[in-house]
């Protein structure tokens, strides 16, 4: 990731890694046979990830990226039927899960930001939607294949795909069930950028550390003000800004490092 990471073990995880070097946070999907498709089991353990990290004083900003040649191929269905099936949990467990997993990254302080490194497809791509900066290889591969498979999308794929890339991109992505590159995904604003993968890490560790270089107060403070101009109209989102008030208590800080720096 362009900086040197020594693991810190927040729990015993069996299909996610995280490793964490002062405030910079990485997760790594970890079922490369399978190119890390979304288990309820990873699900749940990205969830209690991204929970901690929420709170953790020592984390600023968090990186999630793949491991192997996938971000994420998308819900693993597999294991999924093969839990219900057993017993173990049921479709709606999942459902939920992913909700409040994209719902928590999308609401919680801490910037996240995802190293698309390879394939992310349909319910990946939905939770990668709800990343706050998203930087991809200019070899990964997107798509929606809801159509392709018969399903309909429940993590938010109809509505914040066509936020970010527009209805009518939107539209021809999810009816054609048609991949796009890294490339064309920055080009048409899927994600932020686009890189060779052999500069992915490193682009991602600039990145991150240029944030945590910042009052992350502020970036937490800005962060709930994007979300709740996103869920309301441009008055209510206004209004909630005029009214928003926060005390700034690291901002003192970065003013006598500035002096210095002059």
């Amino acid at each position: 990731m362009g900086i040197t990471l020594i693991p810190y073990i927040m729990e015993e995880f069996k299909h996610i890694i995280y490793q964490q070097n002062g405030p910079i946070a990485v997760i790594m999907l970890n079922r490369p046979e399978v190119m890390n498709a979304l288990s309820p089991d990873l699900i749940s353990e990205l969830l209690a990830a991204m929970t901690a990290i929420s709170t953790a004083e020592t984390v600023k900003v968090a990186i999630v990226t793949g491991a192997g040649r996938a971000w994420s191929a998308g819900v693993d269905l597999k294991a999924l039927n093969e839990g219900i099936k057993e017993g173990k949990f049921d479709a709606d467990e999942m459902l939920k899960h992913g909700n409040t997993l994209m719902h928590l990254i999308q609401t919680m302080p801490k910037p996240i930001i995802a190293a698309v490194n390879g394939f992310c497809y349909t319910g990946a791509l939905e939770l990668m939607m709800s990343f706050d900066i998203i930087v991809a290889a200019e070899e990964a591969m997107f798509g929606d294949t809801h159509a392709k498979w018969g399903m309909i999308p429940k993590w938010g794929m109809s509505q914040r795909l066509s936020q970010l890339v527009g209805p009518l991109k939107a539209r021809e992505l999810s009816f054609t069930a048609e991949p796009i590159s890294g490339k064309e995904a920055a080009r048409i604003g899927l994600v932020n950028m686009a890189v060779p993968l052999e500069e992915l890490d490193s682009k991602v560790g600039e990145l991150a550390k240029k944030i945590i270089g910042n009052s992350a107060q502020t970036i937490g403070a800005m962060k709930h003000l994007y979300y709740e101009g996103e869920q309301n109209s441009l008055k209510e989102g206004l209004q909630i800004e005029q009214d928003f008030d926060m005390a700034i208590t690291d901002r003192a800080e970065f003013i006598k490092n500035f002096a210095k720096n002059k």
